[in-house]
């Protein structure tokens, strides 16, 4: 369980917060069930989606989960903890996921850097609603800010390690890797702009749209081999 805010402004500790990693371990990454949000983290998800966090009140808040605002002040100092527990749990399970990608792939660089950027595109549509969030981080105080940083940091260096490793092979033709990674990873994160379910592709085909839309942008000479698709949550 996740700790509750304590203190005026920023942090996002104290002893009986909800959890703020709703999803949960993972088994298979290319699954995604249904996050089991707390009733204050979906109500606040729900307004900050609609008005933005800027927009939202903890009154707000408090009226859509059918609580009081002093439940939910029992819970998180402020509307800044509901933020970074929102925030820090959607970048948790991507880390956690993309973890687990790069794993399957056994070393074999081409299958690794295909695995994590299908990873990515996969939580960035089946998670749209807290992936989205990523645009509010500029509402968060400097310490909780430096902290999701630092978390975003661990999948930048993740997908740059894996470019590395692929120029060092003579399997990529990259100039830059550090650029082309933070370019990947931009390119993954704006499909929450513009992603919906029930569009006219489903999740699993924007991810490998999007999986050889990056291996031609680092050049990549060869393709990973085939694989069997297998049936995904949507």
């Amino acid at each position: 369980m996740a700790t509750k805010t304590t203190g005026g402004g920023s942090g996002a500790d104290t002893a009986s917060a909800p959890a703020a990693d709703p999803a949960g371990p993972v088994g298979d990454w290319r699954e995604f069930a249904p996050l089991d949000l707390h009733p204050v983290l979906a109500a606040a998800l729900a307004e900050f989606r609609e008005h933005g966090y800027h927009g939202t009140s903890v009154r707000d808040v408090a009226r859509r989960a059918g609580i009081t605002v002093p439940t939910i002040y029992y819970h998180f100092a402020n509307k800044q903890g509901l933020l970074v527990a929102l925030l820090e749990g959607a970048v948790g399970e991507v880390l956690q996921r993309a973890r687990l990608a790069d794993a399957e792939a056994g070393g074999r660089v081409l299958e690794r850097f295909s695995n994590v950027v299908e990873c990515v595109v996969l939580h960035m549509t089946h998670r749209v609603a807290t992936a989205g969030l990523d645009c509010e981080l500029r509402y968060l105080e400097p310490a909780n800010r430096r902290k999701y940083a630092a978390l975003r940091k661990e999948l930048e260096d993740l997908l740059r390690e894996i470019v590395e490793e692929g120029v060092a092979q003579g399997l990529f033709e990259v100039d830059r890797a550090p650029d082309t990674t933070r370019a990947l990873l931009g390119m993954c994160q704006a499909v929450t702009g513009w992603y919906h379910e029930g569009g006219p592709l489903p999740p699993a085909e924007i991810a490998d749209r999007y999986a050889a839309i990056a291996l031609r942008t680092v050049g990549a000479r060869v393709r990973p081999a085939p694989r069997a698709r297998t049936a995904r949550a949507v």
